[in-house]
């Protein structure tokens, strides 16, 4: 497997992907898109940092392609929507900066404080003018941290430090949480009113953005100072540019900007009470040592078919919940290749109930191998984890997850259900069966079976009268077809008999025509799973 390196990462992530077995790396840094085009011809992974643009144009290129490791935070230079189509992984490394990024939010908070950039450039011009650059402390000051998350956590300890107390709005903090870390947890209106700083850790999403415009400007105290190193956009430039000039915003500190870069001419650069930075939050030695090392051991993890860490369009899965998790991925692709076989053409909605511990797991990468396993023989090789929601929402299916809390009769439970325009349904589940964690289907259509989720599978519904095992057992040994396991079921004597087969080989086309062709028998699915 070819792994691309397109933009610079540290050497000894290089190092580490020339170390693995079987993984073939070409440095090309610096490549014009014309140039990327033509080396992503038979490449499986390429690693990028933020200069090489990974378009649809390079998706549509690289039909090898499996994963796309960005050795940073944002993926603003990779289509992640093409990636999804194609059914690439996407990555970043959120963990490998959290550190540099917080300790640059300090820095900007005490130059803030302190206008350290003013005076420095006032020396240098050979002035000695203390007057004017006067500043205040941050002991006892309030600072309003917008999102708690790995950075605006740790810029919390190093506020902390200073003495100041920190209020934070994250509309997903637990108060058990904010308590440990002896932050207040208020709304985003009570942090504002109440902050002397504010610094905002947010993801840049449509609720974020210009999530601090005029209305919420006007609501800050008269010389609040405001700090941005996590995405340009959250504060609305104008309207911080027009607040710097009033006075109402002392100062401000920013290392992102709406456009980057930032424009020679902007307004923002002539401010004397903003200090800007050119987006150094990830620039130290130590985090991008870190981010490529880290893209280069997740690169290689998906490349191996091992776990799948800060994917941006697919759910992650660590080594831990993999242990987990991994023998319900396995039932869930079946499950939902059983389904799709027994159930007509159009459906409308594919439903998915868990009972027992995956209610309180994160089964969202159970739900993406079974929507995989239901499109695996409309959509063949091309469906995978990743582009398999994308592709039945395609085709007009919704998807729709349940977990139950009512006793399904077995510790752990799968069900499967498709549902037609005019609301027929047809459904399997299935569950682990004994230490090996064996996937055994344990009911299809609401009748009780119990057959092991292997193979191939004959489903018939018959007709309960004597004899019937016998007479499909005799057809299937004249075809010369050997039957591995079987499972019957009836609701009552005399209605309809539901007979799960499970045989070594596909039977012949006269052999399954003599099946369905049978008077006794109203249903017959030929299931390979």
């Amino acid at each position: 497997m070819k792994v691309l390196v397109a933009d610079k990462i540290s050497p000894k992530g290089v190092a580490f992907l020339r170390q693995q077995p079987g993984i073939e790396v070409v440095e090309a840094y610096g490549s014009s898109p014309e140039k990327v085009l033509e080396l992503v011809k038979d490449v499986h992974a390429i690693a990028v940092r933020s200069e090489t643009k990974i378009t649809a144009a390079v998706f549509a290129a690289a039909p090898l392609l499996k994963v796309v490791g960005r050795a940073g935070v944002g993926v603003d230079n990779v289509d992640v929507e093409a990636a999804t189509e194609r059914g690439v992984v996407v990555m970043n490394t959120p963990a490998g900066n959290t550190i540099a990024t917080a300790e640059l939010t300090f820095t900007h908070i005490l130059c803030g404080a302190r206008p350290v950039p003013q005076a420095a450039a006032s020396m240098k011009a050979g002035q000695w003018d203390r007057k004017s650059f006067s500043g205040i402390e941050l002991f006892r000051k309030n600072l309003g941290i917008v999102g708690l998350g790995r950075i605006g956590s740790e810029v919390a300890k190093r506020a902390q430090a200073f003495g100041m107390r920190v209020l934070a709005y994250d509309p997903y903090l637990a108060p058990s949480r904010a308590k440990a870390m002896q932050v207040e947890g208020v709304t985003l209106e009570e942090l504002l009113t109440q902050s002397d700083y504010i610094t905002v850790h947010m993801p840049m999403t449509d609720d974020t953005k210009h999530m601090i415009d005029e209305a919420a400007l006007a609501k800050c105290k008269k010389g609040v100072r405001l700090f941005n190193c996590a995405r340009g956009g959250i504060i609305k430039e104008v309207a911080l540019i027009a607040a710097l000039k009033s006075g109402h915003v002392a100062a401000a500190g920013l290392d992102v900007f709406e456009d980057e870069p930032l424009a020679k001419d902007s307004e923002l650069r002539s401010l004397p009470n903003v200090v800007l930075t050119p987006h150094l939050g990830a620039s130290t030695a130590e985090a991008q040592e870190s981010v490529g090392i880290e893209i280069a051991e997740q690169i290689a993890d998906v490349l191996n078919g091992g776990v799948i860490r800060n994917a941006v369009n697919v759910p992650s899965i660590d080594a831990a919940t993999m242990r987990v998790l991994g023998p319900y991925l396995d039932l869930g692709t079946k499950l939902g290749t059983l389904v799709q076989q027994i159930a007509p053409q159009q459906i409308s909605m594919l439903s998915i109930t868990y009972w027992g511990k995956l209610v309180d797991l994160d089964a969202n990468a159970v739900t993406r191998s079974i929507e995989r396993g239901f499109l695996r023989r409309i959509a063949g090789d091309e469906v995978n984890f990743v582009n398999a929601p994308a592709r039945l929402e395609r085709l007009g299916i919704k998807a729709q997850v349940i977990k139950a809390t009512n006793d399904s009769g077995y510790t752990d439970l799968v069900q499967v259900e498709a549902i037609t325009p005019d609301g027929q349904k047809f459904s399997a589940a299935g569950t682990l069966i004994g230490k090996s964690n064996e996937p055994r289907i344990v009911n299809i259509n609401g009748r009780e079976v119990e057959v092991l989720a292997e193979g191939k599978l004959l489903v018939l519904e018959n007709l309960d009268r004597p004899g019937m095992v016998g007479e499909v057992g005799t057809i299937l040994g004249r075809d010369k077809v050997n039957i591995a396991d079987m499972s019957l079921s009836r609701l009552s004597p005399g209605s309809t008999a539901y007979m799960v087969v499970r045989v070594d080989s596909e039977p012949s086309e006269a052999a399954r025509k003599e099946i369905k062709g049978h008077a006794a028998i109203k249903l017959a699915k030929f299931i390979q799973l």
